[in-house]
């Protein structure tokens, strides 16, 4: 297997193996939006990008309640995760231009949920051709840009954008 270099990872995967508890649970209690990589917060629920990302622009959308339970949460917790949703596939289609998406949960730990205990939607951009050789052949990804530099070009249109119709 060849290895490409990705240095920013480096402090991550230092803070993420000491770190205890709720991903979401610790991205609400940090201080600084952006240090958390929250885009966007609702009155239930925020945005936020994936850490660990299938492509560039990849995010989450997770109540502030720390809850598993989708069908237990309270009504406009979930009508504001769909606002949510459609606010998020309309700012990255204007930023990304995605020819698809993939958004779904992973509810429960044997359905794949790598956070099982705090319900959330994954909102994957997708392009013709991103599922190439380098993940099959080369056992590699490729991101088009760091995370940082994706905060930095989606913060601001989440910004500028209201829920709603």
């Amino acid at each position: 297997m060849e290895y490409i270099s990705a240095p920013w990872r480096k402090e991550y995967v230092k803070r993420i193996s000491k770190m205890s508890g709720c991903i979401f649970c610790q991205a609400l209690k940090s201080k600084v939006d952006k240090g958390a990589f929250i885009l966007f917060r609702g009155a239930h629920n925020f945005i936020v990008l994936n850490k660990y990302p299938y492509t560039s622009g990849h995010l989450m959308i997770a109540p502030y309640k720390h809850i598993s339970s989708f069908e237990r949460a309270k009504k406009e917790s979930t009508d504001e995760l769909s606002d949510l949703l459609k606010l998020s596939l309309k700012v990255l289609k204007k930023k990304y231009c995605p020819q698809g998406f993939n958004t779904g949960m992973n509810l429960g730990k044997c359905a794949g949920a790598g956070v099982a205990n705090h319900y959330h939607l994954h909102v994957i951009p997708r392009w013709t051709g991103d599922s190439h050789f380098m993940p099959i052949v080369g056992k590699t990804k490729v991101m088009i840009e760091d995370l940082e530099t994706t905060y930095d070009q989606l913060f601001p249109l989440f910004q500028k954008e209201k829920l709603g119709p």
